[in-house]
């Protein structure tokens, strides 16, 4: 009995050893994770929005936020890197055709939508077909005037079904041009011609776009808690996305905040990881180790509604405006950041004469138009007044109400009113998702707003004041100047020297004319936290995508 007791003894031992080593075994499995979670940062980011978002319509918006957000949930053929060149996105090969007409693209045959539908060839016919529609009244049917009929369809002239553009199977899309085009892959980049799910459009109609719920994605993200009027939303990890290994973000949080201070403060308390500085911010932080330079193809503008008040349609007294402002000062005193006077439209250091290397900005540039001359501003807007028939001009300034765009529109009243006493400007800021409505209705006397580029060629920034631009809201026409971007799209188009003349033939007309008072060529500075890696910032036009972007 003894020899039994002792084995029972033994396996008991046994057992009570076995069980202890198990429970150390998840003591230390538990620490040993616990520690590998304390070492593995969340990815997840916090960023602001200078304003609201308008739509995610690809098919309707034109504002550089909208934009942002489209980039990171939608995806098309190409996508533009850091230098604006582009590279294959949904396009897994592209066939040109000797005369360069033809584009035969075939399309990636993974690609979902966030509902799990596939993204197909038949997806870019109805997305193109839909925006150069003159229902959709797309804001950017411009990026379209290659393809053959797209310019007939959007006047109304041809049916839809005529543009060129066709699924030749299920995932191949073949493109018709006009005509060759230089820069066709750059267009190709853009949001407007990303495809849509028409399965979902049809659904919501008009509707579409307007909340997150009443979108579908396609891209690295997808839009969540977003109304349609709220001033906060989320982008989360799309789990469709063909390509989502490369994608370590799951999600990155958005609030709108338009006070740079609100901003600053909430960087400094680890509530934000990337801000914008602009102003004495901008100054204060000079040195800040955490600051980042961002050279930008952007300019600022002033566009006169010359149809709603007849004495803004006085060349004189635009260009009495124009030489009133001291644009130097603008840039040292309000802005801080770098940003450089504008003598034209077109923004220094985007684009290089082929033959010469001369800078466009450079050689387009007119005497007289874009310089500080006070006495000169007087003596032309007098001329111009008295041209008129008035003896003062009374002008509401338009601008976005957030503090940076506030206090430029401010230094405005102060320099015009000071130079130009004839002049009475008041100044009103309202929403920038209203005042891009009201500028569109035409509901403006004067507007201070900025254009970047869409592309990297000069005509991403000519095109908007042709006669019959649909971005041109001023009432602004001129013969010349349409028939010189004409020749630049047709008969020189494949002649490089020859449609670079062209070209800069038309912006010494807008400015010689002053078809627009141009103020500033923008620069972007941001504070990035050290551990926020993988963020690409588009210097031609100014958008970020985090879709490779990584909290470390």
């Amino acid at each position: 009995m003894e020899v039994m007791e002792n084995g029972k003894k033994k396996k008991i031992l046994i057992a009570l050893i076995v069980i202890v080593i198990l429970i150390a075994g998840v003591i230390f499995w538990k620490r040993k994770n616990q520690q590998k979670t304390a070492s593995t940062p969340a990815q997840t980011i916090n960023l602001s929005a200078s304003s609201e978002i308008s739509s995610l319509d690809i098919s309707k918006i034109d504002d550089r936020n909208s934009f942002n957000q489209v980039d990171n949930v939608d995806e098309g053929l190409f996508r533009y890197d850091k230098n604006g060149v582009p590279h294959k996105a949904l396009a897994t090969k592209v066939k040109i055709s000797k005369d360069q007409t033809v584009y035969t693209i075939d399309i990636r045959h993974d690609a979902k939508w966030s509902n799990g539908d596939p993204v197909t060839a038949e997806d870019f016919v109805y997305s193109w077909q839909r925006a150069v529609d003159p229902k959709t009244a797309s804001p950017y049917t411009y990026l379209f005037s290659d393809i053959k009929n797209a310019d007939e369809i959007n006047q109304g002239k041809k049916a839809v079904s005529q543009l060129g553009v066709k699924a030749s199977g299920k995932y191949q899309l073949k493109i018709q041009l006009n005509k060759p085009q230089s820069y066709f892959k750059m267009v190709l980049a853009r949001e407007t011609l990303y495809p849509l799910d028409k399965k979902v459009v049809k659904k919501y109609g008009k509707a579409y776009g307007t909340s997150s719920k009443k979108t579908v994605y396609n891209g690295p993200f997808i839009n969540t808690g977003w109304t349609g009027t709220n001033d906060s939303w989320k982008l989360k990890k799309n789990p469709y996305y063909w390509d989502k290994k490369v994608v370590k973000l799951q999600t990155i949080n958005f609030q709108v905040i338009k006070q740079p201070s609100t901003a600053y403060n909430l960087y400094q308390t680890g509530k934000l990881d990337l801000m914008p500085v602009v102003g004495e911010q901008a100054k204060q932080l000079e040195n800040n180790q955490d600051l980042v330079k961002r050279p930008l193809a952007a300019t600022e503008y002033l566009q006169y509604n010359m149809s709603k008040v007849k004495a803004l349609g006085n060349k004189n007294i635009r260009l009495g405006i124009s030489l009133a402002i001291n644009r130097s000062q603008l840039v040292k005193t309000i802005l801080k950041n770098g940003s450089t006077p504008a003598d034209g439209l077109v923004p220094a250091g985007m684009s290089k004469n082929p033959k010469t290397g001369e800078d466009f900005a450079k050689e387009a540039a007119v005497k007289n138009t874009a310089n500080y001359d006070p006495k000169l501003a007087k003596q032309l807007f007098a001329k111009g007044l008295k041209e008129e028939g008035l003896k003062n001009l009374q002008v509401t300034l338009l601008a976005a109400n957030d503090d940076t765009t506030k206090q430029i529109a401010e230094y405005l009243q102060s320099v015009l009113s000071k130079n130009l006493p004839q002049l009475k400007l008041s100044v009103s800021t309202i929403p920038f998702t209203v005042m891009i409505s009201d500028v569109d209705n035409k509901k403006y006397d004067l507007n201070l707003i900025s254009w970047s580029a869409d592309f990297a060629d000069p005509i991403t920034f000519l095109q908007l004041f042709t006669s019959n631009s649909s971005e041109n809201s001023s009432g602004w026409s001129n013969a010349e100047y349409d028939q010189a971007i004409n020749d630049s799209n047709n008969k020189d188009a494949n002649n490089q020297q020859a449609r670079w003349n062209d070209l800069v033939k038309a912006a010494k007309v807008l400015a010689s004319d002053q078809g627009i008072t141009t103020l500033y060529k923008s620069n972007s500075e941001d504070l990035v936290k050290p551990h926020l890696k993988g963020v690409v910032f588009n210097g031609i036009n100014g958008h970020y995508s985090y879709r490779t972007a990584y909290v470390k």
